[in-house]
């Protein structure tokens, strides 16, 4: 019964945290819910979720995606065997995958959508075995779940003109200069497009705004600093993403994560 861990932090825009299959499930309690995406599938057996004071059965061949943050509590039905498979998984662009949800707090998956996904979730197994620090494949096994869930999913066409002109320069720049107090009008100048011209490219693209891509990069990275920087505050931190309000830095993490910064580092 595989687990894996990534063991990377956020760099690729769809990131597995956890991946497993054929897991013998024990019986979980988490009244602040857990702190990534979770979906997770009976493969044998049957459990019993408790999400919003109502207990929902997940028998074989059924699973369901919790968001973030969402209490929950789950156990085995009649103490037999409940072997399931799972994900949990992020990215640089998390905060992004509400959207592609549909906003739903939970989604629940049944006959072939649940049969593609634990095969996608089984492909990724194999590649954790094989190829750990294949990142890019692996983000594209966390990619291709995440299509199950919804075709209104937003994704560039790198071979478009448009993309190359005009999107993959903004973002080159947001990379090197995130640290700077940029502004979309900034970044419009720098390829010679209105910002609403621009702003629709990334919708195309990307499915979000400039301002809010650039705001889930830097994130993103204060993430990395704050476990990796442990002598930098919180202040510091924030200036050094692009934040010369530490309030506003904090602010927008905590709409982000679900934490403030402070939290975020203690866990």
């Amino acid at each position: 019964m595989p687990i894996y861990f990534s063991n990377t932090l956020n760099r690729e825009p769809f990131q597995f945290d956890s991946v497993g299959n054929h897991w013998m499930q024990e019986s979980l309690h988490r009244p602040q819910g857990y702190p990534k995406y979770h979906y997770l599938q009976t493969e044998q057996g049957c459990g019993i979720l408790t999400i919003d004071g109502n207990e929902l059965l997940l028998p074989e061949g059924h699973g369901i995606l919790i968001t973030p943050h969402v209490p929950h509590a789950y156990r085995t039905a009649d103490q037999g065997v409940w072997m399931t498979c799972f994900a949990t998984f992020g990215g640089t662009l998390e905060a992004q995958l509400s959207q592609i949800f549909g906003n739903e707090r939970i989604l629940f998956t049944e006959k072939e959508t649940a049969l593609e996904i634990r095969d996608q979730i089984d492909k990724a197994v194999t590649h954790f075995e094989t190829e750990p620090n294949n990142l890019r494949q692996l983000s594209c096994d966390c990619y291709a779940l995440l299509l199950q869930f919804s075709n209104r999913f937003f994704h560039a066409n790198t071979s478009d003109p448009a993309w190359e002109k005009y999107v993959q320069p903004v973002l080159r720049l947001m990379e090197t200069h995130y640290m700077e107090d940029l502004t979309a009008e900034q970044l419009c100048c720098n390829v010679y497009v209105s910002p609403q011209y621009l702003s629709r490219l990334f919708v195309r693209y990307l499915g979000c705004s400039v301002y809010e891509y650039l705001t889930s990069y830097r994130i993103t990275k204060a993430k990395e600093l704050l476990l990796m920087r442990r002598d930098r505050k919180i202040q510091e931190i924030a200036h050094d993403v692009g934040y010369t309000d530490s309030s506003h830095f904090i602010v927008m993490f905590k709409k982000l994560t679900g934490m403030t910064p402070a939290q975020f580092r203690r866990q």
